[in-house]
């Protein structure tokens, strides 16, 4: 099996899992809506998140003929009605969890409407109204302007709230670098209810080194903070205001990742050269956000119990592609029971008696995986997205310019 044999069996997998694991039902009020992950206790909740990389995957399952223009547009125009009629939102913002029937907020979900969690979900649409256009792209027009993102801007701190009641108002803090860049993009381009752009200063930025490796931190440490924005917005060749090129930063974060696995600090069993990257994922213990060292100070991680999450390289492969295909091809070589219907599972652990692999996919794992592995080998979603009329107004208010353009 050649590596791009192994890359296109796992993005497969990945599109498999979105096109399979929905709401497909025409006459009901959640049609479009996504699991959150195939564990068999959570069939009746779905992910925003998870719908928003689906959209852009839809888009991928069209161009890799996988699916039909006209099997894709019916799935993506329904979706995009449900967000418009039926999904239950505040100030715009939609809960992080909703039930796969309904479109009403899970019971299990969180006590208010998620900032972050509804941006990746309009990444998503943002994508599919520039591929399609006409009734869809108008969809988006509409969502999109609905939502308020003044609600959720601290003026006095200058930073995004990470939550926000009706009744109390704003609380907590997107205080620190991690994956919300897409905010600052969506929030001051809204024609509606912008933010100013000065709130792109308003977040700390903490150079740790690891090694050779000198970037911006997010808290705790875990990959997907370095991945989720770049799944969409092409930040090669940009440079902020203070000369601060984002997708170098995300090279070095995952490069520091794996030499933290080849030293092995901590005598992990699975940890080696092709076996390495933590992020959120599922674990022996539940879902957790697993990141290395160096870590904030006073920040304290959830910790690192040998679990190795595929999405942590094989979705910074278009950070670090020899790197993350090596890996993927040993994964494929050496461990089958890592592979199913979706490509592969969440994670695994080879601590202890008996080695442990995740019984579940997720969907925001599968999808920062397949946007990656799609932009690496075409940049269809960055050239998608970027060419957004949003999206460009965006980059100049925020001052991130092109060079060598």
């Amino acid at each position: 099996m050649n590596r791009e044999d192994i890359l296109n069996i796992e993005a497969k997998g990945c599109f498999d899992f979105f096109w399979n694991e929905a709401n497909t039902d025409p006459t009901s009020p959640g049609f479009g809506l996504i699991r959150d992950n195939t564990a068999a206790d959570t069939r009746d909740f779905a992910s925003i998140a998870s719908v928003g990389f689906g959209l852009s995957a839809i888009v991928i399952g069209i161009e890799r003929e996988w699916i039909t223009f006209e099997e894709g547009k019916k799935r993506v125009l329904g979706t995009m009605k449900t967000f418009w009629n039926h999904a239950e939102e505040t100030e715009g913002f939609f809960y992080h969890f909703l039930d796969m029937n309904t479109a009403k907020k899970y019971e299990a979900s969180y006590d208010c409407a998620s900032i972050i969690d509804t941006s990746l979900f309009l990444n998503g649409a943002l994508t599919v109204a520039e591929y399609f256009g006409g009734e869809i792209e108008a969809l988006f027009e509409k969502i999109y302007k609905r939502v308020d993102w003044t609600k959720y801007y601290n003026e006095a701190q200058n930073q995004y709230f990470m939550g926000y009641n009706p009744e109390t108002g704003g609380f907590g803090a997107w205080d620190m670098y991690a994956e919300q860049m897409m905010q600052y993009i969506l929030g001051v381009a809204s024609p509606t209810h912008g933010v100013p752009a000065r709130i792109y200063d308003g977040f700390e930025r903490s150079l740790v080194t690891y090694g050779d490796y000198t970037f911006y931190n997010s808290p705790g440490g875990p990959l997907f903070t370095h991945q989720f924005s770049h799944a969409w917005f092409d930040f090669r060749d940009v440079r902020d205001a203070d000369g601060v090129d984002w997708f170098a930063n995300s090279v070095a974060a995952t490069l520091a990742q794996r030499q933290y696995a080849i030293d092995n600090p901590d005598g992990r069993v699975g940890y080696h050269a092709n076996s390495w990257g933590v992020t959120a994922c599922q674990g022996p213990n539940g879902y957790i956000a697993y990141g290395t060292p160096p870590y904030k100070e006073g920040i304290i991680p959830e910790g690192n119990d040998g679990t190795i999450a595929p999405a942590a390289a094989a979705g910074s492969i278009a950070f670090t592609p020899k790197e993350s295909l090596d890996m993927m091809v040993y994964l494929y070589e050496k461990m089958p029971e890592l592979w199913g219907r979706y490509g592969m599972r969440d994670a695994y652990n080879l601590e202890g008696e008996t080695a442990w692999f995740a019984d579940r996919v997720i969907g925001i794992d599968k999808g920062v995986t397949l946007l990656m592995i799609e932009n690496y080998q075409t940049g269809l979603i960055w050239e998608l997205y970027g060419r957004n009329h949003y999206v460009k107004k965006a980059a100049e208010m925020l001052g991130w310019e092109r060079v060598n353009a």
